[in-house]
C-alpha cells in the first residue's frame, strides 16, 4: 500500500518529518509485505496543532450533520469491504472467512449502532432546577492494538466523531493496513481537516508523545498491561 510512507495530518496525506523504516511481516507466512514509516513526536505536534485548530468549528457542528458524516463513512466503508478484509488477512495473518465475517463486519456494526444511539442522544436535559449540557472533551489521542485492529479504530473513533471531537490516531506498527484504508475512508466521506489525524509509529515513541502531550485532552488506549501504565504515567 502506498500509504503506508505518509501520514494522514490536517486533511492531508504528508511526509513524516524524519521517519525510520519498519518491517511489516505477514504472520501466517513469515514474508515481509513491505516497510511502514514510523514517526517522531514532532510528526505527532503537527497532528496536534492540526486538530486542536478544528476543534472550535467541528465542536460545534449540528447532530444532524455528524449523523449524515457516519452514514456517508458506513457507504464508502460498505463499497469496499473486501478491500478491509484482505488488508487484515494480510497484516493479522487472519484466515480470508474469518477477515471477512469477524474482522471487517465490526466498522459497519459499530458504526450502525453508534448512529442509533446519536439519532436518540440528548446532548442537553433539565434535571430538576439544573441544566445539563454535555459537550466534546477536546482533542482526543487514540492507542489501537494489532490483533483487533478495525474494530478497536472504530470504537474510539466513530464516537469522537459523535460527539465533536477531534483526534490524532496511533494505529498499532504491527496492524497498520486497515487503519490507512479507513483514513482514506474518512478522507472521502468528507470529514474536514484536522478532525481526524493519523501518526505511524511505536509506543515509546508516537504513543508516549500522544500520552504526554499537553495539547491532547484524552487518551484512550488499548494494549497490554505494561504499555496502559506507561501511557497513564505519561498523561499524569
Amino acid at each position: 500500500m502506498s500509504r503506508t510512507a505518509q501520514f494522514y495530518i490536517d486533511g492531508k496525506w504528508v511526509e513524516p518529518t524524519a521517519p525510520t523504516w519498519f518491517d511489516m511481516i505477514d504472520p501466517s507466512s513469515e514474508l515481509t509485505t513491505g516497510r511502514l514509516a514510523i514517526g517522531t513526536p514532532n510528526d505527532v505536534d503537527r497532528a496536534v496543532i492540526a486538530a486542536r485548530r478544528a476543534f472550535p468549528s467541528y465542536s460545534d457542528t449540528k447532530v444532524a450533520d455528524r449523523v449524515a458524516l457516519l452514514r456517508r463513512i458506513v457507504k464508502i466503508y460498505e463499497r469496499r469491504y473486501d478491500e478491509f478484509a484482505e488488508a487484515m488477512r494480510l497484516e493479522m495473518g487472519a484466515p480470508i472467512a474469518f477477515a471477512r465475517k469477524g474482522q471487517a463486519a465490526r466498522g459497519p456494526a459499530h458504526l450502525n449502532a453508534l448512529i442509533d444511539v446519536l439519532e436518540r442522544f440528548d446532548f442537553e436535559e433539565q434535571r430538576g432546577t439544573t441544566r445539563v449540557r454535555h459537550e466534546a472533551i477536546g482533542v482526543c489521542g487514540l492507542i489501537t492494538p494489532w490483533n483487533w485492529p478495525i474494530n478497536q479504530i472504530v470504537v474510539k473513533i466513530a464516537p469522537a466523531l459523535a460527539a465533536g471531537c477531534t483526534m490524532v490516531l496511533k494505529p498499532s506498527e504491527y496492524s497498520p493496513l486497515s487503519a490507512l484504508m479507513f483514513a482514506e475512508v474518512l478522507d472521502e466521506a468528507g470529514v474536514p481537516p484536522g478532525v481526524f489525524n493519523l501518526i505511524n509509529g511505536d509506543g515509546p515513541g508516537v504513543g508516549a508523545a500522544i500520552a504526554s502531550h499537553p495539547g491532547i485532552d484524552m487518551v484512550s488506549f488499548t494494549g497490554s498491561t505494561r504499555a496502559g501504565i506507561q501511557v497513564a504515567l505519561g498523561g499524569a
